[in-house]
């Protein structure tokens, strides 16, 4: 198996939704990014993928976060300012990596993507056979 990653990092504000329903207060982050790809076999150029196209999809994903407020934008908006997904670290990974996941060359297929919340806090999505990232 070969890996490449690729890091990023933007600036967003969030407000998770609590056990009792209620919004913590807004606050920011610098939310730093790892992406990794992996495929059994090399490419004719003796890569798992470009490096710059997996780097450009992930600068996409994460662009209409950069300076937002999480709770604003897809997939976490809901209607009337309701949540549609908390925006927890673990689901901003999903979410990350379910977008990287489309369209990749064949045999390349995303195994984790980490987001970093605070200083020595980090969450992680590996997507898995069968894994629907809703929750169950």
């Amino acid at each position: 198996m070969y890996e490449i990653t690729v890091m990023r990092e933007f600036a967003a504000a969030h407000a998770i939704r609590l056990p009792d329903g209620s919004l913590e207060p807004v606050h920011g982050h610098n939310w730093p990014v790892r992406v990794t790809v992996a495929a059994k076999r090399l490419d004719g150029i003796e890569t798992v993928m470009d490096f710059h196209e997996l780097a450009h999809r992930v600068d996409d994903i994460v662009k209409p976060f950069q300076n937002s407020m999480l709770n604003d934008v897809e997939p976490f908006a809901g209607p009337a300012g309701t949540l549609a997904v908390n925006p927890t670290a673990e689901r901003v990974a999903w979410w990350i990596g379910r977008q990287v996941g489309e369209g990749l060359p064949a045999g390349v297929r995303v195994v984790r993507v980490e987001v970093g919340e605070a200083p020595g806090c980090w969450a992680a999505f590996c997507p898995g056979a069968g894994d629907r990232g809703d929750g169950g």
